[in-house]
């Protein structure tokens, strides 16, 4: 199926918004919440899960029709960790500083049940070009929610953005914001928004529908 079927589109969208891994589906909480503690930290984490479920995603497809079936999360593990390594060595040549930070999180990418969801339940069964835009939707889902999560704790708990000061010198921090409570409180305060956003637009559209219904019958 080529990639500008309108079904495929579906596929990248889904994992931004009405799927979103994190916001909806609640995956991979580990490195949400640990390492959520600054901007610069989620990002890095975002970017290089979107790597490994894109890559991961792409491979297992190919792979799908010669995987024996006895042994295909086995394989997708080894594929899954062969990316997350790669992955860690290309953080580690850009910026020790942030490898460090994000320390053994980076290896914990492998059993983000996420990547290895995707992999068996969409990779395995549809085409390279479709396994290829979930992949990018769910990893861009996955990385704009650490965002979310990194931003706002950076700039109550530090006062910056990415490093850079945003309030003047009497800016009292929120210490508790780049503690791990923090990483609570944040998910906590976005989930509720995301609920909340998403019950609204859901209440719009039954109201057309019913409008369209009393419309159709009148």
């Amino acid at each position: 199926m080529s990639t500008s079927d309108p079904r495929s589109t579906d596929e990248f969208i889904k994992g931004l918004w009405k799927e979103n891994p994190v916001f909806v589906q609640v995956l991979g909480m580990c490195p949400v919440l640990a390492v959520t503690n600054s901007a610069i930290n989620a990002i890095a984490m975002g970017l290089a899960t979107l790597f490994v479920v894109v890559m991961s995603n792409t491979v297992v497809s190919a792979l799908r029709r010669v995987i024996p079936k006895q042994v295909r999360i086995v394989t997708y593990i080894l594929i899954i960790a062969t990316f997350v390594t790669v992955a860690d060595y290309l953080i580690q040549a850009i910026s020790l500083d942030l490898h460090k930070a994000l320390g053994a999180f980076i290896s914990l990418i492998v059993v983000n049940c996420l990547i290895l969801g995707r992999a068996e339940a969409f990779a395995s069964k549809n085409t390279i070009g479709r396994s290829m835009l979930d992949g990018l939707g769910m990893g861009l889902g996955f990385a704009f929610a650490l965002f979310c999560l990194g931003g706002v704790r950076e700039i109550l708990g530090s006062g910056s953005l990415f490093g850079y000061a945003l309030f003047h010198d009497g800016f009292q921090p929120w210490v508790i914001m780049v503690l791990p409570a923090g990483g609570f409180f944040t998910l906590a305060g976005w989930l509720l928004l995301f609920n909340h956003m998403s019950l609204r637009a859901k209440a719009r559209a039954a109201t057309k529908a019913a409008a369209k219904a009393a419309e159709a019958g009148s």
